[in-house]
């Protein structure tokens, strides 16, 4: 393992898509290595954060989610289709440039890690020759235990059947990206196409590329079924970062009266914001709750009984809160979880549903309710059980006391400089040059 190497971070999407990635950058940036995150420009300042450098990709996802079609689509609601029309939608569009940036950031790079958004990395690296690695927040590699968070309802469908629908969702993803991949293959990185079926996927398990999951097991429990270069760390948080207070604002509403009830709906762009805010301020004053809105103030007023912010840090106010109410990300999931509060989950698409099917099953929540189903009786409803429910509490502040007791980011780079210094997690021959495999 040599100090000092030069490491690349890519992803791209959200906040939470961006931000764990930050904190991994930081904690390998406190190892003495280069590290640079290539991510939306939306989010240069977890760069600074982390205080690593950053590559800004040329996409303002607020910006593409606030169009009349990014609310169109995201007032629809979730499921498996819209969420593959979403990705061909908003995401297929950026490939190219995407690509162009991935394999400019990459161009000095000893080795690259990228997130499920980031995939144009594992490309750029093959043609550099460099490790590379895949870092997700959400798990992907097929397995029986599980089935692919794309299934509707989320049901099992047997080993072979959970373990077919992955290798189904792979094949749906990979239908769209080939014909932009291999044509940035064959033509700009002079490496060979991809098969057609399922070609990323399979090409990565042949590389056996290790995987470095981003999540705590007290939340998703490991596979068994899974290769030893497939390992869950814990979450990766972004702490110590001295900017990340909260207002006086904030501080003052929070500490005038019993905690309140969060709600925010992170990077998803409310298709009526103002319709949407009376419908939390009518549940919570028939539960008799407190509440902090994510909103913009100058479009929601505050009022004695809710304050509407348009920014929360999340390590500093879910702990002070009775519960959360949000979309599921998969960072705001993390937040709420490792707060040890109960979380109330309103997805819209994607990965969002699996999230909050967790949560349930863990019992530190109610039963997900789609974000199109929003009302206030259904809000009512759920924050009244989890401010009530002392069973739910318990269980929300027993997951969190495990989620603080891990350390993901530290975790995650052991395991990483191991590879790297050619410590195999696995055995097995080669293709091309990877992690110590």
């Amino acid at each position: 393992m040599h100090a000092g190497m030069r490491i690349v971070l890519v992803t791209n999407g959200s906040r939470g898509d961006t931000e764990p990635y930050a904190a991994l950058g930081a904690g390998l940036r406190g190892r003495g290595h280069d590290v640079r995150l290539v991510a939306s420009k939306t989010y240069a300042g977890l760069a600074d954060d982390a205080r690593i450098d950053f590559l800004p990709l040329d996409v303002d996802i607020p910006e593409q989610f606030g169009g009349t079609e990014g609310r169109r689509w995201l007032g629809a609601g979730g499921g498996t289709i819209a969420s593959v029309r979403g990705f061909r939608k908003f995401i297929t569009p950026m490939a190219e440039r995407f690509m162009a940036a991935t394999r400019e950031a990459c161009a000095d790079a000893d080795a690259v890690l990228f997130s499920h958004t980031g995939a144009a990395a594992y490309h750029a690296a093959e043609e550099r020759g460099v490790p590379a690695c895949a870092a997700e927040v959400l798990p992907r590699l097929p397995t029986g235990d599980y089935p692919s968070h794309l299934v509707p309802g989320r049901r099992s469908l047997g080993r072979l059947g959970n373990r077919l629908s992955h290798t189904v969702a792979n094949q749906m993803m990979w239908r769209m990206r080939r014909p932009g991949v291999n044509e940035w293959r064959t033509a700009d990185l002079g490496l060979a196409p991809l098969p057609w079926l399922a070609g990323q996927a399979r090409s990565m398990a042949r590389d056996r590329l290790p995987r470095l999951c981003g999540y705590s097991t007290a939340v998703v429990p490991r596979p068994r079924d899974w290769p030893r270069y497939a390992q869950i760390t814990g979450y990766w948080f972004l702490d110590g970062v001295p900017e990340r207070r909260p207002s006086d604002e904030l501080a003052r509403f929070v500490e005038a009266g019993p905690p309140p009830v969060y709600v925010g709906f992170g990077s998803m762009v409310m298709p009526d914001p103002a319709a949407t805010a009376q419908t939390v301020r009518t549940a919570l004053r028939r539960v008799g709750a407190r509440g902090v809105l994510l909103g913009d103030p100058a479009v929601v007023p505050s009022s004695d009984d809710l304050l509407v912010v348009d920014h929360a840090p999340h390590d500093w106010l879910f702990p002070r809160t009775r519960a959360v109410v949000h979309h599921g990300g998969a960072g705001t999931t993390a937040a709420g979880l490792r707060a040890g509060v109960p979380n109330v989950i309103f997805p819209f698409f994607a990965d969002q549903p699996f999230w909050g099917a967790r949560v349930h099953s863990l019992g530190a929540g109610p039963r997900p309710v789609p974000f199109k189903d929003l009302t206030a009786d259904a809000l009512e409803d759920a924050v009244e059980r989890v401010v009530t429910d002392r069973s739910m509490s318990s269980a929300a502040a027993r997951i969190g006391e495990r989620i603080r007791a891990e350390n993901g980011v530290q975790v995650a780079c052991d395991l990483l400089e191991g590879w790297l210094a050619g410590d195999p997690p696995a055995p097995g021959r080669r293709r091309r040059r990877t992690f110590g495999l």
